[in-house]
């Protein structure tokens, strides 16, 4: 065996690394693909072109395809951009409202007048607090369109799907008739009388703020 026969017979001597070869596999393939006469040298090149003219067709659609899709894309995106400021600007004239209702309420003179029993050193006149703000509630109720000649009557005539906080008016409406009928003898520390203003609060900001 000679030298050359073993090359042959190595990765290095493989036919598929001869240039010579693979060109002659090409020819071949373009003869018995597309039947067409290898010598012929401008036949070969309108297939060719034929078939950089199909590759271009597919992949201009490829491009096309994808440039749509992306202006699609990007029109809902600018539409959703227009719904959330849409909100966001909504939720935000919402919170002004709410801001400027509570103003209101925090400048109503009464309910000043209530605060200003609360934080007063006397502690006859926490006792006036809730009466002021029970009087209050009482306005709020009749307002809402319930009937009865007293609060009690009204919230008699009211259930929580009528009026949400029917079981917070029953609570310090309690407070008020103990310290209406005890008087004095009842002993009302100021902390339970900031409780109950602030229930009473949470009552009127629920309903002004609904309103």
């Amino acid at each position: 065996m000679n030298q050359n026969t073993i090359l042959e017979n190595t990765f290095l001597g493989s036919k598929w690394l001869n240039p010579d070869y693979l060109f002659n596999q090409g020819i071949a393939f373009f003869h018995n693909i597309f039947n067409i006469d290898v010598s012929n040298y401008a036949q070969i090149l309108s297939v060719y072109h034929t078939i950089l003219f199909v590759f271009s067709l597919f992949f201009l659609t490829i491009i096309s395809y994808c440039t749509l899709r992306i202006f699609e894309i990007r029109n809902k995106e600018h539409k959703h951009l227009r719904h959330e400021i849409a909100e966001y600007a909504h939720h935000q004239a919402e919170r002004e409202k709410k801001l400027r209702e509570r103003d209101e309420i925090s400048k109503n003179a009464r309910w000043i007048k209530t605060l200003d029993y609360l934080f007063s050193q006397h502690s006859s006149d926490w006792k006036l607090a809730i009466i002021e703000a029970d009087s209050m509630l009482e306005a709020l109720m009749e307002q809402l369109g319930f009937k009865g000649e007293t609060l009690g009557d009204k919230l008699k005539s009211a259930d929580k799907d009528k009026f949400r906080n029917l079981t917070s008016a029953w609570e310090v409406h309690t407070i008020r008739n103990r310290i209406a009928h005890e008087g004095t003898s009842f002993d009302f520390p100021q902390r339970e009388a900031k409780r109950a203003i602030a229930i009473y609060e949470a009552i009127f900001l629920y309903y002004y703020l609904m309103s």
